[in-house]
């Protein structure tokens, strides 16, 4: 075994947290990941322009069972100072919805943004790099790693783990940083799929796949008002996935279908008017009309307008407005944005990232138990935690 090539710092994983942080740790810091090109989480997303952040991010919008941990991060690097950097290499972006930021062009000139910061902070890039074994040492960190048919013995001081969750296993997703934390005597919460899609084992929405339509969409827990999808296995959509994050197998959820309208005072005074036309006509005014006919299977939706009592409109639009589901499961990692659960924060400093009980193991990003809501939430705690630990670690080097 030949010597040790020694680097100051070796983050392993090259996704929108790792860059952050090898940008802030600056020289003598190598970035190591299997795949074939950084970032690759950052491209797919927001349909290729990369929802890279939300303006309305703070610490109420992410789960953890501590649900404190998260405010020192994101106070000291917010979504304004990621935005600032995004204007800095003149990359043009939008408000789409609800505060949620995209790139005008493509998701890859954040990659580019993010390399270009590396390539002026010093910092090394490694690809088709896979960890074969990683031992600690008086000194800080031994690894051995498989580079282009090669093995390879590299050393460090810091090491730090980005290489996120088990979310969508197909670009590469392990539990990589799961196991490393358990060597390392770490806790590990219980990890789940979160912002998944929720399915039925009877695919009663087949029939319904590709409607769309605004809800509200809770259970015991919180609720959500934006879009739901039908697709051919179940449910999905911004109000979906954000609810399938507090939701757990075997429970009921809730879904208004019209949310913010009065569907009584219309249809009420349709009635007077419009009396002679079929209820299932006038439904069609409030909702779509194949949703109508769905539900129509199961309630009594017979007769004309003028046929239905005050009570009995009550009754149905009270239906409309409590849709009462039980999904049997959610799509799991395959197409979950984002893994909940992780390393326990308890076992990790929030100003630096940094394992309590291994001074130099720092954890960030998506592999940490802090998991935010959809629309650039995700990516504002990589940029935030990353940030806190290469500054942990230039510090030191300073």
């Amino acid at each position: 075994m030949g010597k040790a090539t020694r680097y100051e710092t070796i983050i392993l994983g090259a996704g929108a947290a790792g860059m952050m942080c090898a940008i802030q740790a600056g020289p003598g810091t190598l970035v190591l990941d299997h795949a074939k090109s950084p970032g690759e989480k950052i491209r797919i997303s927001g349909g290729g322009r990369c929802n890279f952040t939300n303006l309305h991010a703070g610490p109420d919008n992410f789960l953890s069972e501590n649900p404190h941990f998260a405010k020192s991060a994101l106070a000291r690097y917010t979504q304004w100072d990621f935005i600032d950097l995004v204007d800095r290499h003149g990359i043009a972006w939008h408000e789409k919805t609800l505060g949620q930021l995209f790139c005008d062009g493509s998701a890859k000139q954040i990659v580019s943004m993010l390399r270009a910061e590396m390539e002026r902070a010093g910092a090394k890039l490694w690809l088709f790099t896979a960890l074969a074994d990683l031992q600690k040492t008086e000194d800080g960190f031994a690894l051995s790693v498989d580079r282009e048919g090669e093995r390879l013995e590299l050393s460090c001081r810091n090491l730090v783990l980005a290489t996120g969750g088990k979310s969508i296993p197909k670009m590469g997703a392990t539990g990589l940083a799961y196991d490393i934390a358990r060597q390392f005597g770490l806790r590990v919460t219980d990890t789940r799929a979160a912002l998944a899609p929720f399915t039925f084992s009877d695919g009663r929405f087949k029939a319904l796949s590709g409607l769309s339509l605004p809800v509200h969409a809770a259970n015991d827990r919180c609720g959500f008002e934006e879009a739901l999808l039908f697709t051919h296995r179940g449910l999905s959509g911004p109000a979906i996935l954000q609810l399938s994050s507090y939701w757990r197998e075997g429970e009921e959820i809730s879904i208004d279908l019209l949310p913010g309208g009065d569907g009584l005072e219309t249809l009420r005074s349709r009635r007077q008017f419009e009396g002679r036309k079929a209820l299932t006509t006038e439904l069609s005014r409030l909702l779509p009309a194949r949703l109508v006919d769905h539900l129509a299977e199961d309630a009594d939706f017979s007769g004309n307008l003028a046929d239905q009592s005050d009570r009995r409109l009550n009754e149905i639009v009270s239906g409309l407005r409590n849709w009462r589901l039980t999904p049997s499961g959610t799509e799991g990692y395959r197409t979950a944005e984002v893994t909940l659960g992780g390393i326990d924060t308890a076992e990790l400093s929030s100003r630096s990232m940094e394992a309590s009980s291994v001074t130099g193991l720092f954890f960030i990003g998506e592999a940490v138990d802090v998991t935010g809501w959809l629309g650039g939430y995700n990516f504002q705690w990589a940029w935030s935690s990353g940030h806190a630990a290469g500054q942990e670690i230039r510090r030191r080097t300073d």
